[in-house]
């Protein structure tokens, strides 16, 4: 686990990826330094730690998702964070395909330019999550987007009746998973976060209501 700043070189060592999907993540990252400079896509305070506080943070998620998954929906998803960077993974090992949801359109044109450069095949969706319609998932996921209660709310339109929802939550996970579960029932695996001590990843499934 680490809360200190990362180089490219460090992630490289630390994730052991084809050099290939490398090449993919680096240039998603240039664009992103270079996009920065006009448009507010992440906190100027973490990206100069980029590679550990959106990378790695994101890349994370990866293992999480199931293997028979075949549509990923991520939700706010502002500079790509974690599903354009999940697209480019399963680009190269395989995997279903990414619709990122996001209203912002300046953040959506910057996304599509990622995609197309990298060929991610990523669907963009330049909608509030609240206006689309018809969508459904396997997996669901989201980071600093809102409260978990919200969070569940915001995800349930995209439910297939089994889907996993991913969220990667900060200190307050505990307090907002105790504010969640007076109005949903579900199964909860609870992951460490590798980029922050305080962190944690949430894993849901069987989301329901409370009768």
């Amino acid at each position: 686990m680490t809360d200190s700043y990362m180089t490219f070189v460090g992630f490289q060592n630390q994730a052991n990826l084809p050099e290939a999907l490398l090449e993919d993540i680096k240039s998603y990252v240039d664009l992103l330094e270079k996009w920065q400079k006009s448009i507010n896509l992440v906190s100027t305070a973490t990206l100069a730690d980029v590679w550990s506080r959106h990378v790695l943070d994101s890349a994370q998620i990866y293992p999480l998702i199931p293997a028979n998954a075949k549509k990923v929906i991520d939700l706010g998803s502002g500079a790509g964070f974690p599903g354009l960077l999940l697209a480019l993974y399963f680009k190269h090992y395989g995997g279903p395909e990414v619709h990122l949801v996001e209203a912002d359109t300046r953040k959506c044109s910057f996304l599509t330019e990622v995609s197309n450069r990298t060929n991610a095949g990523a669907i963009v969706h330049a909608h509030r999550v609240e206006a689309i319609k018809g969508l459904k998932a396997d997996v669901v996921t989201a980071r600093a987007l809102a409260p978990l209660p919200k969070l569940i709310k915001m995800s349930r339109k995209f439910d297939d009746g089994d889907t996993t929802y991913i969220f990667l939550k900060g200190q307050k996970a505990q307090e907002e998973l105790t504010d969640a579960q007076k109005d949903w029932t579900m199964s909860v695996t609870e992951t460490t976060s590798q980029t922050l001590s305080v962190a944690t990843i949430l894993t849901l499934k069987g989301v329901k209501h409370r009768e």
